[in-house]
């Protein structure tokens, strides 16, 4: 399994299609064995979702993200874990743990970049 986490600087970021990269962490028996980095690819309406999907993807932690980008992700059998915060390598674990659970972080607007509109 995969875990990708939205990322600034190792840390959740707040929203989703803005983050600089995502953790990806991949994951045996139920351990993360392997951690990368990958810079987000940029920012275009439903790219993201077939870019982590061809990596296989099948879980997505963020602060927040787009309800359109969440039926995608569902569409495509991958899950998405909203209202993370902290480290993110300490939200995948949490994940694995089940102590992770989602909220209802979901942004409805863009205002300008990095900014959520809820």
């Amino acid at each position: 399994m995969k875990i990708a986490v939205a990322s600034n600087n190792g840390m959740v970021a707040e929203h989703f299609g803005h983050c600089h990269s995502f953790s990806i962490f991949q994951v045996e028996n139920n351990q993360i064995v392997q951690i990368d980095s990958i810079l987000n690819p940029g920012h275009k309406p439903g790219f993201i979702p077939d870019f982590l999907d061809d990596l296989g993807v099948s879980v997505i932690v963020s602060g927040d993200i787009s309800g359109g980008a969440i039926e995608i992700f569902n569409e495509k059998g991958i899950s998405v874990i909203t209202g993370a915060k902290g480290h993110a390598k300490i939200a995948a674990e949490q994940y694995l743990q089940g102590s992770l659970k989602t909220n209802s972080a979901v942004c409805h607007e863009h205002i300008h970049q990095g900014e959520c509109g809820n």
